[in-house]
């Protein structure tokens, strides 16, 4: 994804603090903070059927008098009895098999991208061994299937469909009259070789109006202008973006882009069927709801199912890319507490 000679310019420490914090876990919006939440992470090592190390990120390192008889403990339940948010079991020996095996199947040519995905995937092998298991495990649908890592050749081929070679890629987001951050990848023949982000770029936007939708408009000339030709856009308050990566309602995205609480401009062809039937099926929804109100009986449903069939069918996003990358991340930043 990223080119050999891949250049950062335009980030200050505060923009990159910013940026991290888009990829922060958060709760869904409506749900409190709870003070008295579980925090740190637990990690126990194990070998043989017995505990070998036990540590709170917190704390430091545990004495394993109290837990040891009763090893193994589910991890749910090792997060619990230390009072942490998540837990990690991992039996002696996992860890290196997975750096063994990441080193054995590394190629020459593989990008960051295919690495990551190869390191992913080594850790999964791992994990349906028995020989990793993490509490929450944030990957795994409600019927207990773990979601789909993609391959390289999916995230490839929806690079391609997204922002092709010569082209960038932009996401801004705004505070009000401030640019609150922003971050433009332009792709040249070898990966994105330029990551922009918006220190240089504040100077020269010079006063905004404070309307977003608005706002976007000299953002994404500028970025053109110093980079290449957007394919991609997409901008946001930053509050309402952060509240849709974790939002579980289905078609939120879509239903944000059609009310223009989210602008993409440009928007590739590819995606703006998906998104289209996403917000038709979000109507059908609400549609939906107001029947039953009205009809106890239920005589409408078989109806209204068969329209919502005939004019919207099954075709998703996911099945577009082949994975579903809002769904992977909503998963990734969900946090109950």
């Amino acid at each position: 994804m990223l080119a050999p000679d891949v250049r950062f310019e335009g980030f200050t420490s505060r923009d990159w603090e910013r940026v991290l914090e888009l990829f922060r876990p958060a709760r869904p919006k409506g749900k409190p903070r709870d003070p008295d939440r579980p925090q740190g992470g637990i990690i126990a090592v194990h070998a043989g059927g017995k505990l070998h190390k036990l540590l709170h990120t917190r704390v430091g390192r545990l004495r394993l008098d109290e837990l040891a008889p009763d090893w193994p403990v589910p991890v749910a339940e090792l997060a619990n009895r230390h009072h942490a948010s998540w837990a990690l079991s991992v039996e002696a020996g996992a860890l290196e098999a997975v750096m063994d095996g990441f080193g054995e199947r590394l190629r020459p040519e593989d990008d960051l991208t295919a690495q990551i995905l190869l390191l992913g995937g080594l850790f999964r092998e791992q994990a349906e061994r028995g020989r990793i298991d993490l509490w929450p495990d944030r990957l795994r649908t409600a019927r207990g299937n773990r979601l789909p890592l993609p391959t390289a050749t999916m995230v490839g081929r929806s690079l391609d469909m997204i922002c092709q070679v010569g082209r960038t890629m932009l996401l801004g987001l705004f505070d009000g009259g401030e640019l609150w951050t922003c971050v433009a990848l332009s792709r040249g023949e070898r990966g994105f070789d330029l990551v922009l982000g918006p220190e240089e770029l504040r100077r020269e936007l010079g006063l905004l109006s404070g309307d977003m939708r608005r706002d976007h408009r000299h953002l994404a000339r500028l970025v053109a202008r110093r980079t290449s030709p957007l394919s991609f856009g997409c901008f946001a308050d930053y509050r309402t973006f952060r509240a849709l990566e974790v939002d579980p309602t289905p078609g939120a995205w879509a239903v944000a882009v059609a009310v223009r609480d989210v602008v993409l401009d440009p928007v590739p062809a590819a995606m703006a069927l998906p998104l289209a039937l996403d917000a038709g099926r979000a109507a059908w929804g609400a549609i939906r709801g107001i029947a039953s109100r009205l009809d106890a009986t239920g005589m409408l449903a078989p109806t209204l199912a068969a329209l919502r069939d005939r004019a919207l069918g099954d075709r998703k996003l996911g099945d577009l890319l082949g994975f579903d990358p809002l769904e992977l991340l909503r998963k990734l930043l969900s946090r109950e507490q």
